[in-house]
C-alpha cells in the first residue's frame, strides 16, 4: 500500500482545523492531517528529524507568531525549502497575498465559509501540488 499523504495544518482556530481535516479526508481518504495551533508549535514539529509533511497549510492571523513569520522560518529549514506551503487565510487583501508570495508561499487560498467552497479549493490544491498524484510522477 502506498504511503499516506502527510499534511500539516497550522491554524489557531479549532473549528477550522476540524473542518479542514474532515474535508481533506473526504477528498483524499489516504491523507493524514497533523496540526499545530501556532507557528511555534509548527516549527517545533518541523525541526524534528524525520518529520517532513508532503504539504503544509498555513493561516496568516495567529497569536504569538503570525503566518508570515512562520513561513519565513519554514523556508529556512533546508529540507522544506521546496515543500509546498499554501497560505489558507480569511484575508483577500492583495497586500497579504503579495507578502505571502514574497515570503515563500507556494499558493494562497482565501478561506470560504461554505464546506463546498473549501472542498473545491482543497481539491484543486491537491491536484496541483500532491507529490503522489500522476501529474507529479
Amino acid at each position: 500500500m502506498d504511503q499516506p499523504l502527510k499534511i500539516l495544518l497550522i491554524d489557531d482556530d479549532s473549528d477550522d482545523r476540524e473542518i479542514f481535516s474532515l474535508v481533506m479526508k473526504s477528498i483524499h481518504p489516504f491523507s493524514e492531517t497533523d496540526d499545530a495551533i501556532d507557528g511555534y508549535e509548527a516549527l517545533d514539529k518541523l525541526k524534528r528529524d524525520g518529520y517532513t509533511p508532503d504539504l503544509i497549510f498555513l493561516d496568516l492571523n495567529m497569536p504569538r507568531m503570525n503566518g508570515l513569520e512562520c513561513l519565513r522560518e519554514i523556508r529556512r529549514i533546508e529540507r522544506l525549502t521546496r515543500r509546498p506551503v499554501i497560505v489558507l487565510s480569511t484575508s483577500s487583501n492583495p497586500v497579504d497575498i503579495s507578502a505571502s508570495r514574497a515570503a515563500g508561499a507556494t499558493d494562497y487560498i482565501v478561506k470560504g465559509n461554505e464546506i463546498q467552497t473549501i472542498k473545491k479549493h482543497l481539491a484543486q490544491v491537491l491536484q496541483k501540488y500532491n507529490p503522489r498524484s500522476p501529474t507529479h510522477e
